[in-house]
């Protein structure tokens, strides 16, 4: 494996979670910005995807609200 490999595996891949109330059920574009819910920001995909799912199934009686995942740790390192 390659050096820059193994520091990417040991870095944190922060992860954020977040959502709110849609326009439309085809958008993204939520109906009050002011409004989002930010769930937290996470160390690994795994437990922001666990928290996604605790708050997706709390919202499912509402079509338009929805949850989001969001890879952080590409917006810090692009590379």
């Amino acid at each position: 494996m390659s050096e820059h490999h193994n520091q990417r595996d040991s870095q944190q891949l922060l992860h954020l979670v977040f959502g709110g109330e849609l326009e439309s059920i085809g958008s993204t574009t939520f109906k009050d910005p002011n409004a989002l819910d930010i769930v937290g920001i996470y160390p690994n995909y795994a437990t922001a995807e666990k928290a996604w799912r605790g708050k997706a199934q709390q919202t499912v009686d509402n079509a338009m609200m929805r949850y989001f995942i969001v890879h952080l740790h590409r917006f810090l390192d692009p590379a």
